[in-house]
């Protein structure tokens, strides 16, 4: 079974903000965070997904979520290439 780690962001007033999580249904977990029913930090914001990558297991998906939570460099970096030209990396 596929898991995925994904980074999911968000703009408004209070700046921007990303999300960093993994699942094995990205479609469903993205909807989940926009219909209020994903994590509570998510709640109430429209969120879009900036990044993905597969993993073969669930362990290595843990691991690279822990990875990318801690890179708030990566994250920004993201979230400005993924906004100059509004698409979605998927790796």
């Amino acid at each position: 079974m596929s898991c995925f780690v994904y980074v999911l962001g968000s703009g408004g007033n209070g700046g921007y903000r990303t999300y960093v999580g993994w699942t094995t249904d990205l479609e469903r977990r993205l909807s989940q965070h926009n219909s209020g029913t994903g994590a509570r930090s998510t709640r109430g914001r429209v969120w879009v997904l900036l990044y993905a990558e597969r993993h073969a297991t669930r362990r290595e998906a843990m691991s690279r979520e822990w990875h990318i939570k801690r890179d708030q460099g990566f994250r920004k970096r993201l979230w400005k290439t993924t906004n100059s030209r509004n698409g979605t990396n998927v790796h």
